[in-house]
């Protein structure tokens, strides 16, 4: 069964940083272009930022780029996204998605994303 769990999220002042996991299982980790969506109180998930299956391509929606980072470690089967100079519009619950597997053209809308987790909720404070 495709598992993908997420963890690292918490309550963080405005300014403060977090880390989020997100560990697959399942899986042939290496096969699968990775993302990051998130989901605030009364709005639609949106993109975040997405990476492909070796981490050669990476792209952030505008509001975090500079801010986040993504990356990955097929090895240990973990996706990351580091959240930097956090604000409050940042809360949210945070989502990690995986592809098809096949080495596919990395997208960013939810459709391209067949496997998600349960998300991990961040919330910042002002």
């Amino acid at each position: 069964q495709v598992q993908l769990v997420e963890s690292g999220g918490g309550l963080v002042q405005a300014g403060g940083s977090l880390r989020l996991s997100c560990a697959g299982s399942g899986i042939t980790f290496s096969r699968h272009n990775m993302g990051w969506f998130r989901q605030a109180p009364g709005k639609d998930r949106e993109f975040v930022a997405v990476i492909s299956w070796s981490g050669g391509y990476i792209n952030y929606a505008d509001s975090v780029r500079g801010r986040f980072t993504i990356s990955r470690d097929n090895a240990r089967n973990t996706l990351y996204l580091h959240l930097n100079s956090l604000k409050p519009e940042d809360t949210a619950v945070y989502y990690c998605a995986a592809s098809s597997p096949g080495y596919i053209r990395v997208a960013v809308t939810q459709q391209s994303y067949p496997y998600w987790g349960q998300g991990t909720q961040v919330t910042v404070s002002s």
